[in-house]
């Protein structure tokens, strides 16, 4: 009988491969199946790593097999991403066990012939796993196809985007970033200043067996070190202490500096994170109005906020690409834009394997539109902050520029006169920018645009 943990990655990296789901989706979905914890997270693993080391996998399997993975079965594939991702990367699991459930799925996938195949392919791998022939780390950087086939194959990136940041950051930081990008993310926490600090927090937590230490930057983010907060420990503890929120999605919240009283307004707000943050912020005085686009996003940006304890949130369903439904204008506006999330590829490894370089144009058309939507809605004096969850120019620097350049009115803050907004994540411009190699943290990026007192608004 095939572990059903393998049965359940089986299903989450064909619903992925397929474009049927996203990873934290197909993962979600199969944990509604599973009912043994162990297996929930074996195979929300597994499948994390086949995404994770997919380029990687995709060589060795050629090379075992003398085949192009473009001709093999789509089942097949997902068998032997899986397989040899157990083979290569989780020892502890035996190797035989790995190969006998492979040939089982090829042959619960109705792929019964290709099942000499598959056992052929995966013996071949586990008898090279001492010295797997993938492309080494060149001896000298110059040699940019020899660094591109290490960085991209090896290190398991797409080349295009290897092949970016290696003309702008170099070999030494690219290497960096990657291998951060390949490292399972810690879970970060931030305390809810509403209910509790972060030093009785990370008490609580303590007397439930859960290590947390400070983050580096964000004055209310915890890093779990040991337990598992989201656990039955969890449910011993008053809901809304806590959110799970990366550091860097913390700092974007701190650019806002929201006091008691202000009037803000998150444009992107689901799941909650900034805008409970904001409110905490702001001592629960004031408003805050947070928008999202879709129902489900709305129904969980209210269970964020219920748990939180903010009582100044309101909450409309609006869509930022279009003109926003706001007589009144607003000190604060916030616009978390949609994007490439190519920041955030440590804990959504499936997004650099579904991402073009020519989606960049269309991204950026659209955070233009949005962030003149958003704009509109900015009291004179007040400030908009424009943040996205992207390493990349066309989608950052490059879209406030465009917006400078055509609006009157505005200009741009430096980030360092922000209290709480450390110095070491503020680049030249002015702008946060969190890079993996430099800081240990996802790329976000957040820009500070002040409207001048005088402005109209439309």
């Amino acid at each position: 009988m095939i572990a059903r943990a393998r049965v359940a990655a089986f299903d989450i990296v064909t619903a992925v491969a397929a474009g049927r789901a996203d990873l934290p989706a197909a993962i979600a979905r199969s944990r509604g199946i599973l009912d043994d914890d162990r297996d929930k997270a074996l195979a929300a693993e597994i499948a994390t790593g086949v995404e994770r080391w997919r380029a990687a996998l995709d060589y060795l399997i050629e090379a075992a097999s003398s085949r192009s993975i473009d001709r093999l079965d789509p089942e097949i594939v997902a068998i032997l991403r899986l397989s040899a991702y157990q083979l290569l990367y989780l020892t502890r699991v035996p190797a035989s066990a790995v190969v006998d459930d492979a040939v089982e799925l090829a042959r619960r996938a109705k792929k019964r012939s290709a099942s000499g195949f598959v056992n052929a392919v995966l013996r071949s791998l586990s008898r090279k796993r001492a010295a797997l022939p993938l492309p080494p780390r060149p001896p000298d950087a110059a040699d940019r196809p020899a660094a591109l086939d290490y960085l991209s194959i090896t290190l398991s990136h797409p080349r295009w985007l290897v092949s970016r940041w290696l003309d702008r950051f170099g070999f030494a930081d690219t290497e960096r970033w990657l291998q951060f990008n390949n490292t399972p993310a810690r879970l970060t926490l931030r305390a809810n200043r509403l209910r509790i600090t972060p030093e009785t927090l990370t008490d609580r937590l303590a007397a439930q067996e859960i290590t947390v230490v400070p983050g580096r930057f964000a004055p209310d983010a915890l890093i779990v070190e040991a337990g598992q907060p989201l656990g039955p420990a969890h449910g011993q503890m008053q809901p809304g202490l806590f959110v799970v929120q990366d550091e860097a999605s913390q700092l974007v919240s701190l650019l806002a500096d929201a006091h008691g009283g202000d009037r803000v307004l998150d444009c992107c707000a689901s799941p909650g994170g900034k805008t409970t943050a904001i409110a905490a912020a702001m001592s629960d005085s004031g408003v805050i109005v947070a928008c999202d686009v879709r129902q489900k996003r709305i129904e969980l940006l209210e269970r964020t906020v219920a748990d939180s304890g903010a009582t100044t949130v309101r909450i409309v369903q609006a869509d930022a690409t279009a003109a926003l439904p706001f007589s009144r204008p607003f000190s604060r506006v916030l616009l978390d834009a949609p994007c490439s999330g190519l920041g955030t590829l440590r804990r959504d490894p499936d997004i650099r394997w579904r991402r073009r370089e020519e989606d960049f144009a269309v991204l950026a058309a659209a955070q233009r539109g949005m962030l003149e939507h958003a704009a509109a809605c900015v009291a004179p004096g007040g400030r908009l902050i424009y943040a996205t969850c992207s390493s990349e120019p066309e989608e950052n620097e490059r879209v406030v520029e465009a917006f400078l350049a055509t609006s009157d009115g505005f200009r741009l803050v430096d980030a360092r006169t922000i209290a709480g907004i450390p110095s070491d994540v503020v680049d030249p411009r002015g702008c946060l920018r969190t890079l993996p190699h430099r800081h240990g943290l996802e790329a976000f990026f957040g820009a500070v645009l002040e409207r001048s007192g005088d402005a109209n608004v439309v």
